[in-house]
């Protein structure tokens, strides 16, 4: 039986707070006090979600959306706009900042898409840590490498133009788990036996575990 328990604290701390925002739902102390389970965390995420239950795949109709926001923002022919299309040929390195900005417009809310290059994170991150460790000898030096840093990690972020998923079927899929209520045709209705796998998924992806290892008797 996969343990939970193995996985830093304070990243199940986001993934929670993931789930929070794409249900809009808030989570309490009491809430959370027995849960010591995957399951039972499911089930307290289903009884905090009040909207009715409703019928459809919010996935598809993420990639709806998707499709509806390109071809008012770009013009892209619907029809070669398919889950297989791949998002490089959508938002090509020179314009992307301002394509997905237009895209996030017309969507209405943040797709979280683009990501600074690993190699440039992993070199501010170590001048980060060797600037810490140096403040105490160096005060100064230590002082400015650690301003520098936490810059440049800014900067990265800020400006990175890397995209983690390579389609827009997993676009669709990230979106979906993402901003599941976002997501729905109607959202004053849910479908319910959406909503594990959704949890399940945002686990998975931001935890970067196995499918298999996460199911109702995985301990926390």
């Amino acid at each position: 039986m996969f343990n939970l328990n193995s996985v830093d604290p304070e990243d199940i701390g986001d993934v929670l707070l993931k789930i929070e925002t794409s249900f809009n739902i808030r989570f309490e102390k009491e809430d959370l006090h027995d849960v010591k389970t995957f399951g039972q965390l499911c089930d307290v995420v289903q009884k905090k979600v009040k909207q009715k239950n409703g019928e459809g795949c919010t996935t598809q109709h993420a990639f709806y959306m998707l499709r509806h926001a390109i071809n008012n923002t770009i013009g892209a022919d619907k029809d070669l706009i398919k889950p297989q299309t791949k998002l490089s040929n959508i938002f090509p390195s020179d314009t992307r900042l301002q394509v997905i900005a237009e895209i996030e417009k017309e969507l209405g809310f943040k797709m979280n898409l683009l990501k600074p290059k690993g190699a440039i994170v992993f070199a501010f991150s170590m001048l980060l840590g060797a600037s810490l460790f140096s403040i105490y000898f160096l005060p100064i030096a230590g002082g400015a490498g650690t301003l520098l840093a936490i810059i440049g990690l800014i900067l990265a972020g800020k400006f990175g133009k890397e995209m983690p998923v390579k389609t827009l079927g997993d676009l669709a899929e990230k979106i979906a788990r993402e901003h599941y209520l976002n997501c729905r045709r109607n959202a004053a209705a849910v479908n319910r036996a959406e909503i594990t796998d959704k949890v399940k998924e945002l686990f998975v992806h931001e935890l970067a575990l196995e499918p298999q290892v996460v199911n109702g008797n995985s301990r926390f």
